[in-house]
């Protein structure tokens, strides 16, 4: 799927944020990709993740108007996200 930036939709087209800590020497690789998918339920897709082994990284928060978004480690501690739009978030 291609982010359309210029869409009058809601979704996740993007982001950045602040690196939490240093920068790793070039043999361990990055730490600055954060991948986030978008989901249709939000509270369906954590149950399986936790399910299969994920945890928080960062808990379920309202985009306002926009969106509920959060955080999870993977089994092997990748961050990623997922994101429900929803327009009534709050």
């Amino acid at each position: 799927m291609t982010a359309d930036v210029n869409s009058k939709e809601p979704g996740i087209n993007g982001g950045l944020v602040k690196r939490p800590s240093k920068i790793l020497s070039q043999e361990y690789g990055t730490n600055a990709y954060v991948c986030t998918i978008q989901v249709e339920n939000f509270d369906e897709t954590a149950k399986r993740i936790f399910d299969a082994g994920g945890v928080v990284a960062m808990p379920k928060f309202a985009i306002p108007k926009m969106a509920w978004q959060g955080y999870f480690l993977d089994t092997d501690g990748n961050t990623f996200g997922i994101h429900q739009p929803d327009k009534n978030a709050e």
